[in-house]
């Protein structure tokens, strides 16, 4: 076990004791491929770490052994290519394999990597590449990617290097899986002022915002092990059990997800590359690889819900997480009568671990994210700087960060001194995420600051809108926005994908009106409700509210 290198204690008796005791031991020089990878392999060459598979029928297995060869192959071509500590490397890489033998390998150098995901255009590479200096990109075989990368090269002033994976041979590319074939297996420990500090810069993730240019969001070479908490506490994955998160390795999801905590927890990743979400196709590997502990987003359980679950085998899982968006209630109730499991729902950001999560000391309520991670002194800050009551709203924010950072926290935005110090200078790190807290200390989500409506001097949160009109059987989903009005201010608007069967007509919508009138309070039913095909989201699955707001506004 490497836990114990990291925690001087592992086991605790509640959550009051976990909350209060738990310490990571940080130490001067960490390096996650080295650290971590390569001790297990060491340990026993044997261990499981990776299960991969797609719609094609190939599969793979991994050791900890062989993606430690194999990182040591990649970081020693890269060394060729004249790559060193500091550079810094763009990967678009989907779910394939070879992303985690380039991460690694880069790690292991000190190269700081961007990942990056498969929607990204000519526009979005030319910018990350020259805002972050990026010489080097690894793509996956993808039609629309090796398009806008090849049109990017024409107007970036950094990207100077192409590289393939899938043993794909392509004019002007380099293919990456045979290229790293001839090159050694060993790599000697860099010294010096090349090794990596755990200060030191490791990874950079470009925030998927709905206004402006995405910010360059920096983790260090710590950030791993506060994904300790994340994988053992509130995924609670297991050693030498598969674990599956569903993310794209282009999301910060992917962190929390599918290499850091898991593997330093021992866990064996599993993989699906799949094409597209197909809620069956999720269903039928869930079943068959006989997965342990699982994490996706909400949107994908509502799809799942739609199929007969009955029809799967899962009772090999667990333990469910869920992220990404709130868990509503409805959701949380239809998987516990199918399955017998609860879900435990986690909150937190691109710039953080896991920040709020309902943990295995105590029973997980619908609709609450759960408890303060603690790593992390979480507090409620009300519109007039004054920490909130229970039961009253307020801005989540992480606490005493003038004091030091804390392990997992992003440590700023790249070649940005000015936002750093602007964001992080201070007291508070503000996440800009409203919710509140009951008197037993569960947290519960209201929405981000710029998605609360304010509809005649009433504050009315989009989750809760969202939750009551789930419980509906006609919707699957739906976004709960402000639309102007001369007279309110804001009114509640609902954007609707159906369930099969039904149609968006006035009688529905009176229905679904008069539906959270009974639910919630009647000030906040929605006075507006459109029906869609699909709704907005960002690369990480979010639904993108401003996106809608704005069409609403432009629409007036």
């Amino acid at each position: 076990m490497l836990l114990d290198k990291y925690l001087p204690r592992i086991e605790f008796e509640s959550y009051e004791d976990f909350k209060e005791n738990y310490k990571v031991n940080v130490p001067e020089y960490f390096n996650f491929g080295f650290d971590i990878v390569d001790e297990w392999a060491k340990q026993d060459k044997n261990k499981k770490a990776l299960v991969w598979c797609d719609d094609f029928g190939h599969e793979k297995t991994f050791t900890f052994d062989e993606i430690s060869r194999l990182s040591n192959k990649a970081a020693n071509y890269f060394k060729s290519l004249g790559l060193k500590k500091g550079d810094v490397v763009m990967l678009i890489l989907r779910r394939r394999w070879e992303y985690w033998i380039c991460a690694v390998a880069l790690q292991k150098l000190g190269v700081i990597f961007i990942p990056g995901t498969l929607l990204l255009t000519k526009k979005d590479i030319v910018y990350r590449a020259d805002a972050a200096n990026v010489s080097t990109i690894v793509c996956v075989d993808d039609k629309f990617v090796i398009s806008q990368v090849e049109a990017a090269v024409e107007e970036t002033k950094t990207l100077k290097t192409k590289l393939i994976v899938d043993n794909l041979d392509k004019d002007g590319w380099i293919n990456f899986n045979k290229a790293i074939e001839d090159f050694p297996d060993t790599l000697e420990r860099p010294t010096g002022e090349d090794a990596t500090k755990s200060t030191d810069i490791m990874q950079v993730y470009f925030t998927s915002g709905t206004t402006g240019m995405p910010k360059m969001v920096c983790h260090n070479y710590a950030h791993p092990l506060g994904h300790i908490v994340t994988a053992k506490y509130w995924q609670q994955v297991q050693e030498n059990k598969l674990h599956m998160s569903v993310s794209d390795s282009g999301w910060a999801k992917f962190g929390w997800g599918k290499i850091y905590g898991q593997w330093i927890c021992g866990a064996v990743i599993f993989a699906y590359d799949m094409e597209k979400f197909v809620p069956a196709h999720l269903l039928e590997k869930m079943s068959q690889y006989k997965l342990t502990t699982f994490c996706a987003p909400p949107t994908m359980y509502r799809f799942m819900l739609q199929e007969d679950v009955s029809k799967y085998d899962l009772s090999s899982i667990e333990h469910y997480c869920i992220a990404g968006e709130p868990l509503n209630p409805e959701v949380f109730n239809k998987w516990y009568q199918l399955t017998g499991k609860k879900m435990y729902e986690g909150f937190g950001q691109t710039e953080s671990t896991v920040l709020i999560a309902n943990f295995q000391w105590f029973e997980p309520k619908p609709g609450s994210t759960g408890k303060p991670s603690p790593l992390y002194n979480i507090q409620l800050i009300n519109n007039e700087g004054k920490l909130c009551e229970d039961g009253e709203e307020g801005t989540i924010v992480v606490s005493g960060i003038d004091k030091g950072l804390p392990t997992g926290l992003f440590v700023g935005y790249y070649q940005n001194e000015e936002m750093t110090k602007n964001v992080l200078g201070g007291e508070n790190y503000d996440t800009g995420d409203v919710a509140w807290r009951d008197s037993n200390g569960h947290f519960w989500f209201v929405g981000r600051n710029d998605d609360v409506i304010k509809c005649s001097g009433y504050r009315i949160g989009p989750f809760e809108v969202e939750s009551a009109l789930l419980e509906h059987p006609s919707v699957v989903e739906c976004a709960i926005t402000a639309v102007p009005d001369p007279i309110r201010g804001q009114i509640v608007k609902a954007t609707v994908v159906l369930a099969k069967g039904f149609e968006g007509t006035p009688e529905l919508t009176k229905e679904l009106q008069n539906y959270v009138k009974k639910v919630t309070a009647p000030y906040k039913y929605p006075r507006v409700i459109e029906y869609v095909d699909e709704l907005p989201k960002t690369v990480g699955g979010k639904i993108k509210r401003a996106q809608i707001r704005k069409a609403d506004e432009k629409a007036q």
